[in-house]
């Protein structure tokens, strides 16, 4: 039996708030969320259930990058709670789908690149959805907007879900339902729909479709608007994973700002991510210490008149302890020539076993594209005898960076006094900052990854930020 909003009352339905309140929205285009675990992806999925009725109905969702989609607990797995339900059926090839008795179907797709638009050149998609709209290009999604085209009966609309994030185009375009001093959402604007007409690259905004119409003639205004859930609407997913605030919780402070809070002006400077005054500092190495990690951050490059301040091979050493902190023992920032670099590593690696025996795991990062494969080979071929792993590094620096930040800015890291030290928490207050040098930064957060988990589980780590 359906109900006003065509979901099965029995088996689907939103949870009331603003997922309801989503689902409810006349306007074109509605964006749903700014904040983690809001029930974002379920209401996203949600939404084309009303049409599966209609044999000529298709949607499709996107994510930017494919794997987005089939990642463990991703849009694709969440879908098997829903579709099934309304006798969808699954299919893999040539994109994720499901298709439903009628003949209707909703697709999973990417727009990695900016050209993948061109994919969709005299498409007519009645429902276009995007998970994490901030993700995506403001081209990416204006050029798309015109492929909002149905000839199936269903009126063309968009739907988005997108967590904060103060330097994306997307929150310029919801900046009215934002409180531009705090950051928050304005809980009396939320689910207000507006008006507006797009003439070249600027968006001009009205309360009603009429009065565009009287400043801009000949236009065709689209409604819009923008619906804010946090974590405490969600009560579903409180229930059933009680711990997922205490994970939102333990993240630095501008990501608990953003993904707990739905921050929408707060982000990194100077300072934000390792405070110096978080740590503290022992005078001698503590004896408990079950793993240690020496991680390499590589550059070779030496200075030189045309670049005199080029990036360091840096390096940590790092150690898990049985108390459950974290201890950096010792830290060297190089700035030498690859030959030079690598006679460094050979020695310190000994001298790391003499001190801490073979608990010693060596960390190589590995760079894109083949040469930074055969440096990482070269090396471990040199190394041999010494626990080496090589780890692919991907992803902004800030998104790797976090998971250490949180256990940093909570004081749970401990430096051994050394003469490194106040170079090393120079560079790391200093970041992210576009004119200091981060390549400590990078190699204390690969040691901290490979502590906690190894090279295998870094993905999980940086899943927690989106």
């Amino acid at each position: 039996m359906l109900d006003d909003l065509g979901f099965f009352k029995d088996a689907l339905g939103p949870q009331p708030g603003p997922q309801e309140a989503f689902l409810s929205t006349v306007a074109d285009i509605a964006i749903y969320g700014g904040a983690a675990g809001g029930g974002k992806t379920f209401g996203l999925l949600l939404e084309p259930i009303r049409h599966i009725d209609n044999p000529q109905f298709g949607a499709v969702i996107f994510r930017r990058d494919a794997t987005q989609i089939t990642n463990e607990g991703g849009l694709f797995d969440t879908s098997f709670q829903i579709y099934p339900e309304v006798y969808g059926s699954p299919k893999l090839s040539p994109f994720r789908s499901w298709v439903f008795p009628s003949g209707a179907s909703i697709t999973f797709n990417h727009l990695h690149n900016e050209k993948d638009i061109l994919n969709w050149q005299g498409a007519q998609i009645a429902l276009i959805c995007y998970d994490e709209l901030t993700h995506f290009t403001e081209n990416q999604f204006w050029y798309m907007l015109s492929r909002n085209r149905s000839t199936c009966g269903v009126r063309p609309y968009i739907r988005a879900t997108c967590n904060p994030d103060a330097d994306s185009w997307v929150a310029q375009l919801i900046e009215w339902w934002i409180d531009q001093e705090t950051g928050y959402p304005i809980p009396a604007r939320s689910g207000v729909v507006r008006w507006f007409v797009k003439l070249d690259t600027k968006i001009h905004w009205a309360d009603s479709s009429r009065e565009l119409l009287l400043e801009h003639p000949g236009t065709s205004p689209k409604s819009f608007t923008f619906i804010a859930a946090t974590l405490a609407d969600n009560q579903k997913l409180l229930e059933l994973d009680p711990n997922y605030k205490a994970n939102l919780l333990a993240m630095n402070r501008v990501e608990r700002e953003r993904l707990l809070n739905g921050n929408w002006k707060i982000k990194p400077t100077a300072g934000s991510y390792f405070p110096s005054h978080c740590v503290n500092i022992l005078s001698a190495v503590p004896t408990d210490v079950k793993i240690w990690v020496r991680k390499w951050d590589l550059a070779a490059t030496e200075p030189s008149e045309v670049n005199p301040s080029p990036d360091s091979s840096a390096s940590v050493l790092m150690g898990r302890r049985e108390n459950g902190r974290f201890v950096i023992a010792h830290g060297t920032n190089i700035k030498k020539g690859a030959h030079v670099v690598r006679e460094i590593i050979k020695n310190i690696a000994a001298q790391d076993r003499n001190n801490y025996g073979r608990r010693v795991i060596i960390a190589l990062s590995i760079d894109p594209g083949q040469a930074g494969k055969e440096q990482a080979a070269s090396l471990t071929t040199m190394l041999a005898g010494y626990r080496v792993t090589s780890v692919r590094e991907t992803g902004p620096k800030e998104t790797r960076a976090e998971p250490l930040s949180a256990q940093w800015q909570v004081g749970n890291v401990d430096l051994v006094e050394g003469p490194w030290v106040k170079d090393y928490l120079n560079e790391m207050e200093s970041f992210p900052s576009p004119d200091a040098h981060d390549d400590y930064v990078d190699a204390s957060s690969g040691a901290f990854l490979e502590c906690i988990s190894g090279a295998d589980k870094q993905a999980a780590w940086r899943a927690l930020s989106t």
